[in-house]
């Protein structure tokens, strides 16, 4: 029987018909290894280090002596010899064993097409996806073979597109272009390699034309304002080496932790939450031309479009991702239908303060799309590429010290713990100690207070009062800063002036509508002023633009439940919050509003552990709610819960 190493996607053997055959999976690491040998052989003591590394020889040796021995038993129970051992020697019969492996020199006679049809298929899977090993031996054959095979890649690719390919020759050969972008995305040969088989050159140097003619308006704008007649691009210019220098000197940090001036972006796959597949493709599409568009830029990266299709079916990682890599923009995309319409859904969300700073909406149904898609994605990328430029150009002139403190400390904001609050506010303290008129430090400090205030349940008006004064001297100094009437109309809805408060809410929305932040915020002043219906349709506004958001979002839609009555949803967004201990007290009114004591206990039995000194009308009388209903029936739902 004719059996098959399998290395592309999983790494298993097959058997003629296709059929997975079980064996050690060490052991088909060992075979992909020696295929990559030149007499198919290693001794014992290279194989041992390529599986384990450097650990004790003995100890490793000991375990490839088990690893074998398991392979020979499961030889002879499927009647073939595919590796022996002689001495200390180990040998493959390539005689019995094919594999899909990618060797160099192999294929060279095979029609060039053909070969592409065949590299596209393995290479459109990860190599060797399932297996994991810290052995460094190993990390270095990896990293040899992915080499491999994008050179493979690389020259059949040439050699392919210099022939007069057919329609479908001409659609495999974009396929293999973005594959090979996906692993190369920086390498210039690659780029044009990309921009001639998409025949983009009128595209990319439109995009090129627009974008440098756009930085430099902004520069010239920039000089203007500062009376400086320095006309070299100060806008996007990388930090100087005698600045970085200082930068990290002056910081504990880690030097890739610092953001560097140019910015990052990644565009995410869409998401089709319409009833037409063929709405995937299209936007599929789109997205692969509106990200060719990008990689021409000197100065905006692109997270190549492989890692950004990983990140994109991996959402409870997404976050950490961001993070580790820098990414600054978000161009995130989803299919819906809007009636009748099919539509493509876009925005572009500045990851670091959680902010949405352009949206806008295409039909997928006219006729014509997919023929001038490449027109859209034109649209797309110079809209995204100036809406980058406007947002940098708003923090050129920013401390780097400043913002990278800031910039650590709101990554303690998304889990609302006191600890949290008290490390947010001594790295907001830090950055205004640098930078004294920084409005988003200043505005951050104000949300500490008032997010203390919430937290402690004490009624203390010191913090809310505190919050104020941050919030005002924020809205002072930035009449444009919209995080500045967000914090003022916090601390005035803390403190019962409502209209006051939905007031600065309004401006705030205003200043940012795509701002998901500022309108969850907004939707938790109408549920204090008794508008839950409201408040309500603002909360999932909020979390449509922010499905990553906080757990204040769905702490919000609780409570605005609640005060429909609706206590079923109202525990259902509960259940979302990544901490959900932070609404024991809704909890347990919930349940006891549902008629069951015994889980409403539970959670009040939780609350009290914190905080044994609670008391129901001391707390209510501090909460701010407009209507005497509202504090009526969250006061029932308490009483009945056991508080």
């Amino acid at each position: 029987m004719a059996f098959v190493l399998k290395t592309f996607g999983r790494l298993q053997l097959v058997d003629e018909e296709g059929n997975a055959v079980a064996f050690p999976e060490k052991g088909l690491l060992l075979l992909a290894y020696l295929f990559t040998t030149d007499q198919g052989s290693a001794d014992r003591t290279t194989l041992a280090r390529f599986l384990w590394g450097e650990a004790d020889r003995d100890v490793a040796l000991s375990t490839l002596r088990k690893v074998i021995s398991r392979i020979k038993a499961r030889q002879i129970d499927l009647g073939v010899n595919i590796l022996s051992s002689q001495g200390n020697v180990l040998t493959l019969d390539r005689g019995a064993l094919s594999s899909d492996m990618l060797l160099a020199g192999e294929g060279e006679e095979v029609e060039p097409f053909s070969r592409l049809r065949q590299l596209v298929t393995l290479m459109n899977q990860p190599f060797l996806e399932p297996v994991h090993s810290h052995s460094r031996q190993f990390q270095h054959w990896l990293a040899e073979r992915e080499n491999c095979h994008n050179e493979l890649l690389a020259n059949t690719l040439r050699t392919a597109s210099q022939l007069a390919p057919s329609r479908k020759d001409a659609e495999l050969l974009r396929k293999a272009a973005v594959i090979l972008f996906r692993t190369e995305p920086k390498d210039p040969e690659t780029l044009q390699l990309l921009i001639k088989i998409f025949k983009a050159e009128g595209e990319v140097e439109l995009l090129r034309s627009y974008f440098e003619q756009r930085r430099s308006a902004t520069s010239r704008g920039s000089a203007a304002r500062t009376g400086s007649d320095d006309s070299d691009a100060k806008f996007l210019r990388p930090p100087s080496a005698s600045s970085t220098a200082k930068l990290e000197a002056s910081l504990p940090l880690e030097a890739e932790d610092i953001r560097i001036a140019i910015p990052r972006l990644v565009l995410l796959p869409p998401r089709n939450q319409s009833a037409r597949p063929q709405a995937g493709f299209l936007a599929a599409s789109l997205v692969e031309d509106i990200t060719i568009g990008f990689c021409v830029f000197n100065s905006l990266e692109v997270i190549a479009p492989y890692s950004a299709v990983q990140i994109g079916h991996q959402v409870e990682t997404q976050k950490a991702f961001f993070e580790r890599h820098c990414v600054n923009y978000i161009l995130d995309t989803r299919i819906s239908n809007m009636g009748d319409e099919v539509t493509l859904f876009a925005q572009l969300i500045f990851f670091d303060q959680n902010q949405i700073v352009w949206a806008e909406r295409f039909s997928l149904d006219r006729m014509d799309l997919a023929r001038d898609r490449r027109v859209v994605a034109r649209q797309i990328a110079l809209s995204v590429s100036s809406e980058i430029e406007r947002h940098e150009a708003l923090r050129e002139d920013l401390n780097p010290v400043a913002y990278h403190r800031y910039l650590v400390g709101r990554r303690h904001l998304a889990r609302l713990t006191l600890p949290n609050l008290r490390r947010v506010r001594k790295e907001m303290k830090a950055a205004l100690s640098v930078s004294p008129d920084f409005a988003p430090a200043l505005s951050s400090m104000a949300r500490t207070y008032s997010k203390e205030w919430l937290l402690t349940a004490r009624g203390d008006i010191d913090l809310l009062q505190l919050a104020e004064t941050f919030a005002k001297q924020v809205t002072g100094m930035r009449s444009d800063f919209a995080d500045g009437y967000r914090e003022l109309g916090v601390a005035k809805l803390l403190q019962g002036a409502f209209d006051e408060s939905a007031e600065a809410m309004e401006v705030a929305e205003s200043l940012a509508p795509h701002y998901a932040d500022v309108i969850a915020d907004y939707a938790d002043t109408l549920v204090h002023c008794s508008l839950p219906a409201m408040a309500l349709r603002k909360i999932e506004r909020a979390i449509e633009l922010n499905p990553l958001g906080p757990d204040t979002y769905f702490w919000t839609a609780a409570g605005a439940n609640y005060a429909l009555g609706e206590f079923e949803a109202s525990l259902d967004y509960i259940g979302q919050m990544a901490d959900p201990h932070l609404a024991d007290r809704l909890s347990a009114a919930n349940w006891a509003m549902l008629g069951h004591q015994d889980k409403a206990r539970i959670f009040v039995r939780r609350f009290r552990e914190g905080n044994p000194d609670f008391d129901v009308d001391k707390w209510l009388s501090a909460v701010p709610s407009k209507e005497q209903w509202h504090k009526d029936l969250y006061r029932e739902g308490l009483k009945k819960a056991g508080f």
